[in-house]
């Protein structure tokens, strides 16, 4: 059976010695979580079950971000979502580091060299249609990534690391919060993200300064505990105020 790489290889000109791996996180269950998809690869007479990041090589019609935007959305159903170049990962033998995984990818290359951009994207878990997904992918904690192929662990610390980095310069937190969430959903994925716990108190000070963070008339509902008021994210207000340099360290 063809994988989605093979397909869209023999289906369209490509450009075999560029490709684009994207790291896809996603939140859900208060946890931070990113998207994997499994190989089969046959390795001196046994099957080994191996886990890699979604990625495709380029077509020469395409620019590197559209490529990008093709690979989420084959991996997941969705489009228009939030996706950022960061690097480009250039190792000769980026394919070479394990034998078993060069010797799985070598019959699908004309060039033993491939260059790939890496991206990552934000999606909340809650938008994805499970049965979208392609059948050998699936959601990962974000702290329990094993070993990845190729040099694909390389591509996620360094996704994980910008991310981190952007979170404290962009709001851009709200790319994997639900359209109406509580204060706390908001402070438990930030925890989630930078691995950490913040006093409540602090927090919330921090975030009330934010003219983009919008207090709805409605609360939660179907919780167990008093329900919390929800909040949403106005866009057009932050596109408005962002002439002030966005900070949210702690």
């Amino acid at each position: 059976m063809e994988t989605v790489e093979e397909k869209n290889i023999n289906d369209f000109e490509t450009l075999e010695t560029i490709s684009v791996d994207c790291v896809i996180f996603g939140y859900d269950d208060n946890k931070l979580k990113a998207l994997v998809r499994r190989e089969t690869v046959p390795y001196n007479g046994e099957i080994h079950l191996e886990w890699k990041l979604p990625g495709n090589h380029v077509r020469r019609d395409e620019t590197i971000d559209a490529t990008a935007s093709r690979i989420l959305k084959e991996q997941t159903g969705l489009e228009n979502i939030y996706v950022k170049q960061f690097m480009v990962f250039s190792n000769p033998n980026r394919l070479r580091l394990r034998e078993q995984d060069f010797v799985w990818v070598k019959p699908r290359l004309r060039d033993e060299r491939v260059i790939t951009v890496g991206f990552y994207s934000l999606i909340n878990v809650s938008d994805v249609d499970n049965s979208m997904l392609i059948e050998d992918a699936k959601w990962e904690n974000a702290y329990e990534i094993k070993e990845l192929m190729f040099d694909h662990n390389e591509i996620y610390d360094e996704a994980f690391k910008k991310l981190r980095y952007d979170l404290l310069h962009e709001p851009l937190v709200f790319e994997l919060l639900p359209e109406k969430f509580t204060l706390t959903q908001m402070q438990k994925l930030y925890e989630a993200i930078f691995n950490t716990t913040y006093d409540k108190r602090n927090f919330r000070r921090k975030v009330n300064k934010m003219p983009y963070l919008i207090p709805l008339d409605e609360i939660q509902s179907g919780v167990s505990h008093k329900p919390a008021r929800l909040y949403s994210y106005d866009r057009d207000i932050y596109e408005k105020t962002r002439t002030e340099r966005f900070d949210f360290r702690m």
